[in-house]
């Protein structure tokens, strides 16, 4: 049994993680420079474990990724930085940023894997960077209300504990979580646009808010600071071009870039949020003045408008019907390309993709007590980081579950929301000696251990789930081979023995945290690293190898086609512009038209499956009509010579 059933003592001078924590804390205070140091080094080891280490050592993963790399490289190849081009038709799918930065990654590093993942590996780190910031100074778990209002003058105990200390743990769960959840990892090292909008809006969102706290405290200068909430002021207060602080000028920025990087989504999300905030907490008005609203929309106006202005003028009415009216609108309002889902799909995006921490998201959002409105609007600005990350993670999670289309990267960028309300509950906890809610922490932890146990079973199963994939037959037998799903429930199930031994310990349940990380952490070396050079290897070197082979290999006039299956990552590791079939008969259509209109057709290179090969073979085509180039994988490489097919008909 759970040994939840004993009381919580007042006196924490005896429990064995709060102590260590108060000693760690009463030497560093004595040393801020050092203190700042270390967790710069501890935000460099973080971002570099979670966003750069092998960034570049594995392939573009078909199918999206490909498609942004290699419109990128076109711009860079025909010098049209304003329309879009894949395989030699117009791409409106996302506006150019992404690719502008990917095309500039090019010129800096070369035309390869690094650059095309950097945009939105910096974009995380951005992220990570700023959140560890603002947390530092705003970290704070509980409103001012909520606390004993002539507390400030007294020592550091655990009743009135050390709210400088609590920032400072805020800062570090709150980096770790924004950047060491599944989600983020996935899209912060894959070359799409899902990360930029998501590192965009949220740096933007944590400049709006750190401004709305700046301009409150500037008042406050002269008069004496309440050094539980506020500590030390952030930098200078002053106007920056106008702005009440050069945080909102920054604000105004960022959204420019995030329009430039997913489109509208980029400034109606952050406008919804940041209205509903600042409505809750009755300062709308107040804050739409000071942040010179007009004057900010037409910064954005200026930043983000010519583009689209260029692109309608060069493309007219087909840009507005596919950007604005298929992906923006269609998306909203019905499911494209299939992507529905049911209503509940969000919970379990949230569940599988901040996991192991989305355990106590209930828990946190329940602690906010958002509630209590009059004591939140009697708060002062810089307790209210914790009501604004509900706003921000209900904001999107409302919007995209109201949207018909769902995939899961549409959630990505409420993920810095909910680490900064986890690491307030756990801030919360590791600073003050009677936690809130003790059932909700029960519930919590006992949810904790049932998905670690869950998490460990389902990594152990995973090859069992791996359905039929051409482009790598024996994917599941390979993945069963390599030991690692065994590897991965071995160390989650670890993960869940320990989370039983500390809970049957007096408030073990302050370890579990330590816990999930541990094994988050191990998680991503021992399993995911070389699990993903696997999946590389079966799945898209071969078509890499053979994609290089044909450029080689490639004859004057001699196109390459693929038959059977379209993957984009050949047009850029081949460099060139790629004729895709679906069925055989279309592609000997298209064989036998060209033979009989041309007198002297030149030959064809066909990258094209091996079954369907040897379909081909006994159905279509002669030994005499085609030559073996090279065969990887499930794909063969042949030359078919259109002036034999020719001299037949």
């Amino acid at each position: 049994m759970l040994p939840f059933r004993d009381k919580v003592v007042e006196v924490e001078s005896k429990d064995r993680i709060t102590q260590p924590v108060t000693k760690w804390w009463n030497v560093w205070e004595k040393h801020p420079t050092r203190l700042w140091m270390y967790s710069v080094l501890g935000l460099a080891a973080i971002c570099w474990v979670a966003f750069l280490w092998h960034l570049g050592s594995t392939g573009l993963v078909d199918e999206t990724e490909p498609l942004f790399a290699e419109a990128a490289r076109q711009m860079t190849v025909t010098g049209d930085w304003i329309t879009p081009y894949f395989n030699q038709e117009t791409r409106f799918d996302k506006p150019p940023l992404v690719y502008w930065l990917m095309a500039i990654g090019y010129h800096l590093i070369g035309v390869n894997e690094w650059a095309v993942r950097l945009p939105s590996a910096i974009s995380a780190i951005a992220l990570t960077i700023l959140g560890f910031y603002t947390l530092r100074y705003f970290g704070i778990s509980r409103p001012r209300t909520l606390v004993d209002e002539n507390s400030s003058e007294l020592e550091d105990t655990p009743k009135h504990p050390n709210l400088e200390r609590q920032r400072w743990l805020s800062a570090a769960i709150g980096a770790t979580l924004i950047a060491l959840n599944p989600i983020t990892l996935v899209w912060a090292r894959t070359g799409v646009s899902d990360m930029l909008l998501s590192g965009c809006m949220g740096t933007a969102l944590l400049s709006f808010f750190i401004g709305y706290v700046q301009r409150e405290t500037g008042r406050q200068e002269e008069g004496a600071q309440d050094s539980r909430y506020h500590g030390q002021t952030m930098g200078n207060s002053q106007p920056r071009f106008g702005f009440a602080s050069g945080w909102y000028l920054a604000f105004y920025i960022l959204i420019a870039l995030a329009i430039l990087a997913k489109g509208p989504v980029g400034i109606v999300l952050p406008g919804l949020i940041i209205g509903a905030f600042l409505l809750y907490v009755g300062k709308f008005w107040q804050v739409v003045r000071e942040m010179r609203l007009f004057w900010g929309l037409g910064i954005i106006a200026v930043l983000a408008i010519p583009w689209y202005v260029l692109v309608t003028l060069a493309n007219g009415e087909d840009y507005i019907e596919k950007f604005f009216g298929y992906h923006n609108i269609e998306r909203f309002v019905g499911v494209v390309n299939h992507h529905g889902a049911p209503w509940y799909f969000y919970f379990l995006v949230v569940l599988v993709g901040f996991a192991p921490w989305s355990c106590y998201l209930p828990l946190a959002i329940a602690r906010l007590r958002f509630w209590q409105v009059k004591k939140w609007r009697e708060s002062p600005r810089a307790s209210q980081l914790g009501l604004f990350a509900l706003c921000w993670f209900a904001g999107v999670f409302g919007f995209f579950t109201i949207a018909v289309t769902k995939l899961p990267s549409y959630v990505l960028p409420l993920m810095p929301a909910a680490a900064i309300l986890v690491a307030l509950l756990a801030s919360d906890l590791l600073t003050y000696p009677r936690p809130q809610r003790l059932l909700g922490l029960r519930l919590s932890a006992g949810f904790n251990l049932i998905l670690l146990g869950v998490i460990a079973g389902a990594i152990w199963y995973s090859p069992n789930l791996i359905g039929y994939d051409p482009a790598a037959l024996n994917l599941s037998e390979t993945l069963q081979a390599s030991g690692l799903p065994l590897r991965g429930g071995i160390l989650w199930g670890m993960a869940a023995v320990a989370a039983v031994i500390a809970l049957c310990r007096r408030r073990g349940w302050r370890w579990l945290g330590t816990i999930n990380l541990v094994a988050f952490v191990a998680f991503i070396i021992l399993v995911v690293s070389p699990a993903a050079f696997l999946l590389d290897q079966e799945r898209q070197l071969p078509l890499r190898e053979l994609s290089a082979i044909a450029a080689e290999v490639n004859q004057p006039s001699e196109e390459l086609v693929m038959m059977g299956f379209e993957k984009p990552s050949v047009v850029f590791y081949a460099k060139r512009s790629v004729n895709y079939f679906d069925e055989e008969h279309k592609f000997i259509a298209y064989i036998e038209d060209i033979a009989k209109t041309e007198p002297n057709p030149p030959s064809t290179l066909v990258l094209i499956e091996s079954p369907r090969f040897n379909r081909l073979q006994e159905d279509w085509l002669k030994p005499s009509e085609y030559t073996i180039i090279d065969q990887e994988g499930a794909y063969h490489l042949i030359r078919v010579t259109k002036q034999v097919i020719a001299h037949k008909l």
